[in-house]
């Protein structure tokens, strides 16, 4: 029996309202399904869509056309946006615009009054949060004494602690340095293989090799959906497209160009290194 989807992306369009009755249209006609437990990258260069296409994900914004279905809730009903949020959960580019207590553990407790958990239940989920994103000794501390990657795991908790079935992160590593990024990615990879849903829009292509899909987006449609692997051997497409490759994939396509055993698709480091192990132990040199 197959697996149902847990978000349904049905022909959405949507267009942004300026004044005199003028509009820009953002999205068009864009389709696709999400399943439980994946792991979506959607990339694109700035203005093709993505944000907006995840602010679509939980609700935040309405398709002008088209339907958006979160395990059967249509986004548009607003009777259900509270249902529809308890299952994805957004978090942001910018951690500071998410945190608004002035202690960590208060902060993640926001959002459980907001849906009206049990004060009984609200310790454990807490705990729960914290211990997920590698945050508990943190938890009395003021979020501004925090770097910029505690804040955003701060903000993640947050989140987490409403246990959402997906997890959407909007160029949520985009303004943290290599160890912040690091760090949530550690956190992302860890909640995935536990079994949720995460669908992150990023322009770092190296966060993108993660992914079990991608999405590519230009113009408000979808141009191309395939895993990591499959993406990036269209290397002039996604040239033209403004979009990047993993340095891992630039490295192995060089090293191809002068050596035709050495596999043009790798996409990961780990990858890189096995290849040479590989070809060395075949052609008996040895690697120290």
């Amino acid at each position: 029996m197959m697996t149902k989807p847990l978000i349904q992306v049905n022909n959405v369009s949507f267009e942004y309202s300026l004044n005199n009755n003028r509009s820009i249209q953002v999205l068009n006609e864009v389709s696709f399904d999400i399943f439980p437990g994946e792991y979506v990258a959607i990339i694109g260069h700035n203005g093709s869509g993505k944000s907006t296409l995840s602010k679509h994900l939980n609700g935040i914004l309405k398709p002008s056309s088209g339907d958006i279905f979160v395990s059967d809730h249509n986004t548009k009903e607003q009777k259900l946006q509270r249902e529809i949020r308890k299952k994805v959960g957004m978090v942001f580019q910018h951690p500071d615009n998410q945190i608004i207590a002035t202690i960590v553990e208060d902060d993640v407790a926001f959002g459980l009054e907001n849906i009206e958990v049990p004060a009984s239940e609200m310790k454990e989920r807490i705990d729960f949060a914290l211990e997920a994103v590698g945050m508990s000794d943190f938890r009395k501390r003021p979020p501004h004494h925090l770097s910029g990657g505690q804040k955003q795991r701060v903000a993640i908790a947050g989140i987490l602690a409403m246990k959402p079935d997906c997890l959407v992160l909007d160029e949520a590593t985009s303004m943290l340095d290599t160890y912040g990024r690091r760090d949530i990615l550690d956190v992302i990879r860890k909640l995935n293989n536990e079994g949720m849903t995460i669908v992150s829009v990023t322009h770092h292509m190296s966060e993108v090799a993660e992914a079990s899909k991608v999405i590519v987006i230009e113009k408000g449609q979808v141009v191309m959906v395939g895993t990591p692997r499959e993406i990036f051997q269209h290397y002039e497409l996604l040239h033209r497209l403004q979009l990047d490759v993993p340095v891992a994939n630039q490295l192995a396509r060089l090293v191809h160009e002068y050596d035709h055993e050495f596999q043009a698709d790798l996409i990961h480091n780990d990858e890189i290194v096995q290849e040479v192990m590989r070809l060395s132990a075949k052609r008996g040199v040895y690697v120290g």
